[in-house]
Order: C-alpha cells, then sequence, then structure tokens
C-alpha cells in the first residue's frame, strides 16, 4: 500500500512512517522543503496552498498529520490563529487535491483531536457525544469539516481524535518525567479532571488498522481505561519507584503557560472511550495504564 503521510516528521508520524515500512508498505511524506533525490517524498507548501498533485496520483491513502503543536508557546491571539489556519488550511488542501484526482485515494484518515468534546466533567464521551464550546472545541470541529471535499467525493474519510499520546520521545510524558525522579510529582490540581492517554504503539496501530477498516467519521484514538489526573500520577509514581504526593496547586501552570493552555493541557476533564475503535475489532496491547507506561518506559 502506498500511503501519503502529512506531518511525517511529527511524533506520531515519524512513528508511522517506520512502522509502515517495516511492513513492507511504502510510506511518502509530504514536505516543505525540496524532496531529496530518491527518496519517496512529495513537496508541498499548505500556507501557500501549494502542493505537487500529479505525485498524489494513485497512492492509496492520505494520512494527514499536519498542525502547529498545541503545547508549543503560549496562546497569543496570533498563536491561536496559526493553530487553526495550519490545520484547516493543510486539511481542506489535502482534500480538495484529493478529490481532483482522476486515480483518487481509497481513503483519507484525517487528524483530530479529543478536544472536541470540550470538558465535561466525568461524562463518558463517545464519538456520538456533542462537541464542546470553548477554543480547542471549535477549532476541532472547523478542521474536521475541512475534510469534507474529499467526503464529498466518495474517498472515506475517517478523523483520528487522538488523545494524549504516550511516548518516552516527545510529548506530554517526558516532560512529567524529571519532576516525578526528583520526588516532585504528583496531580495537578484537584485531581478529579480525566486524562484520555494511548500509547504511541496503539496510537500507530489504530491508524494502521483504520486504513483497511470500513470505517467512516470520527474515531477517538484512545485507551479503553481513561484515568483521573491523581489516578495517573499514582500509578507513574509506582512505574517509577516514586512517590506521587505532592500536589501541583493550578495557580503555578496558569502563571507559566496562560491560563487557556494550562486548562487545555493540564486541567480540562475529559472521559473518552474508544466506541468505534473495539468496535471494529481493533486490539489494543496496552489497555490499563499501567501496562501502558511500563511498555512505553520499559519498565
Amino acid at each position: 500500500m502506498d500511503v501519503a503521510i502529512s506531518g511525517a516528521s511529527g511524533l506520531i508520524g515519524s512513528a508511522l512512517v517506520r512502522a509502515l515500512d517495516g511492513a513492507g508498505h511504502r510510506a511518502i511524506s509530504l514536505v516543505r522543503g525540496r524532496p531529496a533525490a530518491g527518496a519517496d517524498e512529495i513537496r508541498w507548501q499548505p500556507a501557500d496552498g501549494e502542493i505537487d498533485a500529479a505525485s498524489l496520483e494513485g497512492v492509496d491513502a492520505i494520512v494527514n498529520l499536519s498542525g502547529a503543536g498545541i503545547g508549543d508557546h503560549r496562546w497569543s491571539e496570533e498563536y491561536k490563529g496559526l493553530l487553526v489556519t495550519s490545520r484547516t488550511g493543510s486539511t481542506s488542501l489535502l482534500a480538495t487535491t484529493a478529490a481532483s484526482l482522476q486515480a483518487q485515494p481509497k481513503v483519507l484518515l484525517s487528524g483530530s483531536a479529543i478536544g472536541y468534546y470540550g470538558s465535561q466533567g466525568d461524562t463518558i464521551l463517545t464519538e456520538q457525544s456533542p462537541p464542546g464550546t470553548d477554543f480547542l472545541a471549535k477549532l476541532t470541529v472547523d478542521w474536521e469539516a475541512a475534510a469534507e471535499p474529499a467526503a464529498s467525493a466518495g474517498i472515506r474519510t475517517a478523523f483520528l481524535r487522538t488523545g494524549i499520546v504516550m511516548s518516552r520521545d516527545g510529548g506530554a510524558l517526558p516532560k512529567l518525567l524529571p519532576l516525578f525522579k526528583l520526588f516532585l510529582g504528583g496531580r495537578f490540581g484537584s485531581g478529579e479532571q480525566y486524562m484520555s492517554w494511548i500509547t504511541i504503539d496503539d496510537e500507530v496501530n489504530a491508524i494502521i488498522h483504520l486504513l483497511d477498516a470500513d470505517i467512516a467519521g470520527p474515531v477517538n484514538l484512545t485507551a479503553p481505561e481513561p484515568v483521573t489526573n491523581a489516578g495517573f500520577a499514582e500509578v507513574l509514581g509506582n512505574v517509577l519507584g516514586r512517590p506521587s504526593m505532592l500536589p501541583v496547586p493550578s495557580f503555578g501552570p496558569r502563571l507559566v503557560l496562560g491560563g487557556d493552555r494550562a486548562d487545555a493541557l493540564l486541567f480540562d476533564s475529559m472521559r473518552v472511550v474508544p466506541e468505534v475503535l473495539v468496535g471494529s475489532g481493533f486490539s489494543f496491547s496496552s489497555s490499563d495504564l499501567e501496562s501502558g507506561l511500563r511498555s512505553v518506559l520499559g519498565r
């Protein structure tokens, strides 16, 4: 299978490229610079609406993982604009281009996030749950809507509503490890907020599963057992052999990160379950947090 991937150099994208190559597929990276000689790369400039459409002719699938990092910078109005346009613009370009091809891909797997649901306390959230009303929820609604040209053209289109990805190579986990190793780990705020997580291996395997599964629409890419933040801290402490009793007051992260960003990353509560993924027969390698962390950390 020939799979074109945007965001191929990111945490999820790079792991996906390795997994596809290892399984005998051809992973084709969309790159903003000049493609390297002999490399499986296609040039595009999503900010300028440019893409080498001819090189996409005949690919079997497109996986869209583009977007500026949610946690990379303070959320100034300018950066909020970039968070939106880097997702909606790239998705619209890929969907429109895919729809225009003579040899269309069979499937578009388009990036999304559980931020779609907004903070909803301990309510169990499935793919049928309504969207939230905060900035990230509205962003995600628009992000998914940008893929409409592909769906309207008859291309099977699924939305990868991804949770907190557990990896030692990036994301949230490496930022937490030093605190716990210095005996400073603990819950954030009340600790009652739910965290919906997935290991990097299950994330990648789920994406590969969806390349062939007859599924369209939203798919929650989260492990079956979300945990509270306090529960997460306790399990991570146990895995690392460190205490997890020192709470982090909410005002500290809000001061350092900015209120909106701190809420989105640390304090919003989303109890998301992967109803569609489980129903499709996908088997998680790590369904509970302890096994997931031990797998990721090699402990």
